[in-house]
């Protein structure tokens, strides 16, 4: 459409992608449900198996071209294609920094800490991705527990330095309707090069976490919130990770902020929700439930004991005792409330605290592989692959995200995205 000669609208295309940790490809879904993503390059790689089983999944779905299953830290960073964006779930580690270099690749972190290798990638990518959208578990705003909220600093402050501004929110997915009680903190990054990141410069902190932010389009958030707690971090990265927040029993990070040259604003935020709300029973087979997923009335006793509150003496293995005490879980679950989050060890027949049980007409049963997904808003059946068993799959969804967080941002990035593209363009 034009008006008066000036191309008042621009078509966008695709975003390309560039996956990391993949997984069984949670990150893939949810961005490619859009329509606006395009995964260009990923790569799945778990140290501690032989067998890759969520890189057979992932490249059953999507394919094996242009995916890579080996260790990120021996991949170079020339054999990964520029990218508009980098993606992925990163494991929760120490972050400290290790040790200087007198050489243009800088500050680098312990050897084996897979936020550095994303580092890396950005600091010698010469066409840098110009948007991240990463994922982890909160307790990263508050480790390690002798400096809390240094692991986050030390990663605001080196992405400050290769040229990004940050965005973060913790997120339930059932505080929006989603099916489970799923916690983890999400956060963008725009390259200086960006219009968001130049837009992010001159827009007032608390404007933008409250209403600017493509957090709070994707996830409206309470518009009465507490005082904007504001700081700045050490320029020296080593400074930052030797000296951030010691001595503090509190984190200075709260579930919603930013990061812009090296300054952090940060509040205390809740969600605004009044829509649908997917519960439990929403989500399960009302038949054809295999044997094996009852549990014997036999078994009973065992789950009632480690779901049920205690209050004990212990002993160690040296012999020492100790008071034990935790409370009651519900049992079996609510089936009018979203799902407790799933966790690795989900899968398999014996009795556990943390495993889901559910009360059906046939008895008490534990979760199929299939509600399993659906409770991350995975596509049916999306693990089920030849020599890749139940308990397998259930691990698979303890490791994985929401994939209707990461369509929901996704969507909101592209729109600001094409939005001040199209300021730009008219």
């Amino acid at each position: 459409m034009k008006k008066g000669g000036i191309i008042l609208f621009l078509s966008m295309q695709k975003l390309k992608v560039c996956e990391l940790f993949a997984g069984v490809g949670g990150f893939r879904l949810g961005l490619e449900k859009t329509g606006h993503y395009n995964v260009i390059w990923s790569n799945q790689w778990e140290p501690s198996t032989k067998t890759q089983h969520a890189s057979l999944v992932y490249e059953a779905r999507f394919g094996a071209e242009n995916h890579s299953n080996c260790s990120i830290e021996e991949v170079p960073t020339t054999a990964i294609p520029d990218h508009d964006i980098l993606v992925g779930g990163f494991p929760c580690q120490d972050y400290s920094v290790a040790t200087t270099l007198n050489n243009s690749k800088g500050l680098l972190g312990k050897k084996g800490v897979l936020w550095w290798s994303i580092h890396r990638i950005l600091s010698e990518k010469e066409n840098k991705p110009k948007y991240l959208f990463l994922e982890n578990v909160d307790r990263l705003l508050q480790s390690p527990s002798s400096q809390r909220g240094r692991d986050f600093a030390v990663m605001l402050r080196s992405l400050s330095d290769l040229g990004y501004a940050v965005e973060w929110r913790v997120i339930n997915a059932a505080e929006y309707g989603m099916p489970q009680r799923r916690r983890r903190v999400f956060f963008l990054a725009y390259f200086k090069s960006t219009q968001i990141h130049q837009k992010l410069q001159k827009t007032a902190a608390k404007d933008w976490i409250l209403e600017k932010s493509t957090f709070s389009e994707a996830f409206p958030i309470n518009q009465n919130v507490q005082q904007l707690v504001s700081f700045d971090l050490d320029d020296d990265l080593v400074s930052v990770s030797n000296n951030f927040n010691k001595e503090q029993n509190l984190s200075p990070f709260l579930n919603s902020g930013i990061c812009v040259d090296g300054k952090v604003s940060t509040l205390k935020t809740a969600p605004e929700y009044e829509g649908k709300k997917t519960v439990l029973s929403d989500i399960l087979e009302k038949s054809n439930i295999p044997s094996a997923y009852f549990i014997a009335e036999s078994e009973f006793p065992k789950w009632n004991y480690l779901k049920g509150a205690k209050k004990e003496i212990r002993k160690t293995k040296s012999g020492f005792e100790y008071h034990y005490s935790e409370g009651s879980m519900v049992f079996p679950d609510a089936l009018d409330q979203p799902s407790r989050t799933i966790i690795t060890g989900e899968g398999g027949k014996s009795p556990s605290r943390f495993k889901h049980v559910v009360q059906t007409s046939e008895g008490l049963r534990r979760l199929l592989p299939v509600e399993l997904e659906r409770l991350n808003m995975f596509p049916d059946n999306h693990t089920e692959l030849d020599g890749i068993s139940d308990a397998k799959r259930a691990f698979f969804m303890g490791n994985a995200l929401v994939v209707g967080i990461v369509e929901k941002v996704a969507s909101a990035l592209f729109r600001k995205i094409s939005e001040f593209e199209k300021q730009v363009k008219t």
